[in-house]
C-alpha cells in the first residue's frame, strides 16, 4: 500500500477485511490472554499487554501514515512521552523547547528529576541556542512541532542535524501538527509522538497517545519498555481511534481552513493585541511553516486580549460554540485560558520567561462553520471588553 496517498492508507492499511466474516472493519478483540500451542511455545499473542489484534491493526496503521518503522499505542499522550523519557539514565540531561504541553513540562521537571535526570528548556526555533545547551550528559531532545501554546514552529531537519552530530535522541510531539499535515521522520526526526485523544481520535471519546520510530531498534527498545511497564491502550479505545484515522484527513484540512479565516479576522480585531498562527504572515515562522506543512497550518489559534485576566477569563467563560475545556483536536471547538489551565503547571517565573501570559486565550477550532464561530468570539468580546 505504500504507493497510495495518505487519505488511501488511512483507510485501508491495517484494515483489512476480516476473513472469518467477510466483515468490512476489523472486529474489536478484547481477549486479554491467548491460547497458546504449548508448552513453551509462542502464537502471535500471548497476553494483551503484550500484543493485541486490535491494537495491532492501529499500530500498522500509525506506521504507515508516520512513515516509521514501528508504531506503538499508548493509555495516553503523557504515557507515550514517559515511554521516552524511560529510555533515559540517573544523571542524563534532556534539552526540551520552552514551547511544550504543560504535563510534558511537569513531566519533566517533577517526576524525571526524581530518578536525577536533569532538563534545560530552549527556544527550539534558535538552532544556536540548542546546541549551546547540549552537554556530554545529554540524550534527548524533545520538541513540540507546532508549539503549544505560542505556535513555535521548530526547524526540525537543523534541530536533527545537531541530534546526530552529538549522538542524541530528537523526539517530537506532533499533536498540533497531525501526521495529515505533518510527518517528522521525514525531516530527521527519530521519535514522534501523538496525542491520539486530540485530532487522531477526533470526537472527544477516547484517550490515548502513540509513538512512531524511525529505525527497528528504537522501536523495540520503546516496545520493550512499554511491555515491562503496561501503559497500553485498550482494545475499544483502539477501535476508535482507528475509526478516527480514516477521517483524519478531510478534518484536519477543513478545521485548518477555518482556523486560518478565524487567525485572519482576530488579527483585524481592535480588542486583540497579538494573534500567533502559523499561517498568518505575521508570525515569526511563517515562511518555515509553508516549508514544512502539507496543505494547511493546523486547527489551534493563540491570540492575546488587550485586556486584564479577568476580562481574559470573562471571554472564555462567554462562548456559545466553543466549549470551555482542555484538551483539542475533535470535531467540536474549544476554548481556554493556558496560564490557568492547560499550562498550570508550569512554574510561574517559567510561565512569565516563557510568554505564557494571562491574556492569552488558545482556540481549538472544530467543524462548524467559519461564520458561526466568528459571531461567537465577536459576541463574547464584546461582553468581556464593551
Amino acid at each position: 500500500m505504500s504507493k497510495h496517498s495518505f487519505r488511501t492508507r488511512a483507510i485501508h492499511v491495517g484494515n483489512a477485511i476480516d476473513p472469518a466474516t467477510g466483515a468490512v472493519v476489523p472486529p474489536i478483540h478484547l481477549a486479554s490472554t491467548f491460547k497458546q500451542p504449548g508448552a513453551g511455545e509462542w502464537g502471535e499473542f500471548d497476553y494483551s499487554r503484550s500484543g493485541n489484534p486490535t491494537r495491532t491493526h492501529l499500530q500498522t496503521t500509525l506506521a504507515s501514515l508516520d512513515g516509521a518503522a514501528g508504531a506503538l499505542a499508548f493509555s495516553s499522550g503523557m504515557a507515550a512521552i514517559h515511554c521516552v523519557t524511560m529510555l533515559l539514565s540517573a544523571g542524563d540531561h534532556v534539552v526540551a523547547g520552552s514551547d511544550i504541553y504543560g504535563g510534558a513540562y511537569r513531566l519533566l521537571h517533577k517526576i524525571c528529576n526524581r530518578s536525577g535526570i536533569t532538563v534545560s528548556l530552549v527556544d527550539m526555533t534558535n538552532l544556536p541556542a540548542i546546541e549551546a545547551a547540549i552537554t556530554d550528559k545529554t540524550k534527548l531532545i524533545w520538541g513540540e512541532t507546532i508549539g503549544n501554546p505560542r505556535m513555535t514552529i521548530a526547524d526540525m531537519k537543523g534541530i536533527a542535524k545537531i541530534a546526530r552530530a552529538n549522538g542524541v535522541i530528537f523526539g517530537v510531539d506532533n499533536t498540533f501538527g497531525t501526521p495529515a499535515l505533518l510527518r517528522p521522520i521525514e525531516h530527521g526526526v527519530d521519535i514522534v509522538m501523538h496525542s491520539a485523544t486530540k485530532y487522531l481520535g477526533g470526537h472527544s471519546d477516547c484517550l490515548g497517545g502513540t509513538l512512531a520510530s524511525a529505525t527497528k531498534v528504537l522501536h523495540d527498545q520503546l516496545y520493550f519498555i512499554q511491555n515491562a511497564t503496561g501503559a497500553v491502550l485498550d482494545p475499544l479505545s483502539c477501535h476508535l481511534v482507528a475509526r478516527g484515522l480514516k477521517t483524519l484527513d478531510l478534518r484536519v484540512r477543513e478545521q485548518s481552513a477555518t482556523a486560518l479565516k478565524l487567525a485572519t479576522w482576530l488579527e483585524a480585531h481592535p480588542n486583540i493585541r497579538s494573534v500567533l498562527y502559523p499561517g498568518l504572515a505575521s508570525h515569526p515562522q511563517h515562511e518555515l511553516a509553508v516549508q514544512t506543512l502539507d496543505g494547511g497550518f493546523g486547527a489551534m489559534v493563540t491570540f492575546e486580549l488587550d485586556g486584564s485576566i479577568q476580562q481574559t477569563a470573562k471571554v472564555c467563560e462567554s462562548t456559545q460554540l466553543f466549549h470551555l475545556a482542555v484538551s483539542l483536536g475533535a470535531v467540536e471547538s474549544l476554548i481556554e485560558q493556558p496560564a490557568t489551565m492547560s499550562h498550570a503547571s508550569y512554574d510561574a517565573a517559567d510561565r512569565a520567561r516563557f510568554g505564557i501570559t494571562d491574556g492569552l486565550i488558545r482556540l481549538s477550532v472544530g467543524l462548524e462553520s467559519f461564520e458561526d464561530l466568528k459571531d461567537d468570539l465577536a459576541g463574547a468580546i464584546a461582553l468581556a471588553m464593551p
